[in-house]
């Protein structure tokens, strides 16, 4: 017998239809390539939408096909999500910080129809073009220009399509289990690989995100997404943040600690989401400005491991919470988000601190275990002590990757992440490393983000990174490599004095090197890989 309730499929064209009714007279600030402010609204982002669904449609674009975007956080950006995925077809966020390689490796992957670009990428977009043969549409996302004509013959202006079109566009009903966007992986193992959302996926996942217990979204917030749309769907905030109506502020192209700063407090940002990287730039900037971030309640920090002193810096310098977040492209990403729970009230700070530096515990919709085996099926115990291999399921995880046949789960269908962690009672996981970042050295295995973070403390230490290096006794040790603060006289010594009384003495880092630079994926992570190639025979030197 079935219950006798009303049946609606779980749609995104549901969430800027809510957004454009119940709060369409709230504020979206969009900070364009320019440098410009644009002040809208929801209402008149679902208009746009409406007006680029039905410039989509008059393109012959049929049901599934792929929608391809390469820009930044900004009004126009969003408005094509919607009208997008709203209307059928799927849309694919690139990130334009992969090399030209990987770029037509995915379009042609993805077997675009359409190519949307901001003004910042014409001349990327130029060079890949004779590469990309199946691409029938380039739109360029701003207001007609000449010059832009002359790189690219035939191409489109996104302004030119929505002011054609009109704003009344009813929005298809199809099954909720239907590809809504595709997100590739950033390809720091061979190529990239494409994770296709659903629209029951994206709309499940917002709910959760919005929840008091994630990240307590409601239509009283100002919030400022500097992760990019181009990064698993900026962790679905564009979705969330229609769902309840809060204002948004859209960064567009400028991500440094002062551009960010000045939007926070010109806006009364109450909470912001980023990785690590960034909220490091603000933090350089804000100590040396007038600033005091006094709207900002709380930042999302996720993407990679949390340094302390970022989680105390807010705390103590802004009274700013931070929240702790682990998720993946292949999670949609939220896996799990650290808050408090009741009886953690009555701990002190410095205890409190303890739990908050971990990853948190998984929200409603998703589940977490560890394993002896990569791939393997025995759970070991969530004590907070035994560390395995970190597995997921849930109703946002992936089952497949976009044209492949590899089989992708255990055998028990959980998803086996390629992180080593620890999960303890309350389900608050731990994340030790990166499988393939733990080092080995005589037997034991050390924490390469463990001895990140410790270094972090050190004043001078702007970002680091810790690999395996090899050695003759012990098989491996670590490395650390470490760019500095400007102008700060940071030495070797002083900078592995900060290891003492925190870590066993074997533990500590080898050797120390300075670079000017530590490689970045286009996701803000560091890329080990080059680091391994470099240094990885630097102790025999």
């Amino acid at each position: 017998m079935l219950g006798n309730m009303m049946f609606k499929p779980l749609l995104i064209s549901s969430l800027i239809e809510h957004a454009a009714h119940y709060h369409g007279d709230t504020k979206i600030f969009s900070k364009e390539v320019d440098g410009h402010i644009v002040e809208t609204t929801w209402l008149e982002i679902s208009k746009n939408a409406k007006r680029y669904a039905n410039a989509l449609k008059s393109l012959n674009l049929q049901p599934n096909d792929r929608v391809a975007t390469i820009a930044w956080n900004n009004h126009r950006h969003l408005e094509s999500w919607y009208a997008i995925s709203g209307s059928g077809m799927i849309c694919h966020t690139i990130n334009p910080r992969l090399f030209p390689e990987q770029l037509t490796y995915i379009i042609n992957d993805a077997n675009d129809k359409v190519l949307m670009f901001d003004k910042t990428f014409v001349a990327l977009i130029a060079s890949i073009q004779e590469e990309i043969p199946n691409v029938q549409h380039f739109v360029c996302m701003s207001e007609a220009d000449p010059e832009i004509t002359k790189v690219l013959p035939g191409v489109k202006f996104y302004d030119e399509l929505v002011a054609a079109q009109k704003a009344s566009f009813e929005w298809p009903e199809f099954d909720e289990n239907t590809a809504s966007s595709l997100c590739y992986t950033s390809g720091t193992t061979g190529n990239p690989k494409g994770i296709l959302y659903s629209h029951r996926s994206t709309v499940l996942h917002s709910f959760v995100t919005c929840f008091p217990d994630t990240i307590s979204l409601s239509s009283r917030e100002i919030v400022l997404p500097v992760v990019p749309m181009f990064h698993v769907n900026a962790w679905g905030i564009p979705y969330a943040s229609a769902m309840v109506g809060c204002s948004l502020v859209l960064p567009g192209p400028d991500l440094d600690g002062k551009s960010l700063v000045e939007l926070i407090d010109r806006y009364d940002i109450t909470m912001a989401l980023g990785v690590p990287t960034i909220w490091q730039g603000l933090l350089t900037y804000a100590r040396t400005s007038a600033t005091k971030l006094k709207s900002l309640t709380r930042t999302v920090v996720g993407g990679s491991s949390c340094p302390p002193s970022i989680i105390s810096e807010f705390k103590d310098r802004y009274a700013c919470d931070t929240i702790h977040a682990w998720g993946m492209t292949e999670t949609s990403p939220l896996g799990t988000i650290n808050q408090l729970k009741a009886k953690h009230g009555e701990l002190s700070e410095d205890e409190q601190l303890k739990i908050r530096l971990s990853q948190g515990r998984p929200p409603f919709g998703v589940s977490i275990r560890i394993t002896d085996e990569e791939n393997g099926t025995n759970r070991l115990a969530e004590d907070g002590r035994q560390t395995g291999h970190l597995q997921i399921k849930g109703h946002w995880i992936i089952e497949h990757y976009y044209n492949k046949d590899m089989a992708l789960l255990t055998e028990d269908g959980w998803f086996d992440t390629g992180d080593i962690a620890s999960i303890d009672s309350d389900g608050y996981l731990s994340l030790s490393d990166r499988a393939k970042d733990l080092i080995k050295s005589g037997g034991e295995w050390i924490s390469s983000a463990e001895l990140e973070n410790i270094a972090l403390e050190h004043p001078g230490v702007a970002m680091a990174a810790v690999i395996a290096a090899v050695h003759p006794k012990w098989d491996e040790r670590p490395v650390l490599i470490v760019k500095k603060h400007s102008e700060n006289q940071a030495t070797e010594e002083c900078v592995l004095q900060v290891y003492q009384g925190k870590i066993a003495k074997w533990q500590i880092p080898d050797k120390v090197i300075f670079v000017d630079e530590i490689p970045i994926s286009g996701t803000g992570k560091m890329v080990k890989k080059d680091l391994r190639e470099k240094y990885s025979r630097i102790l025999f030197e």
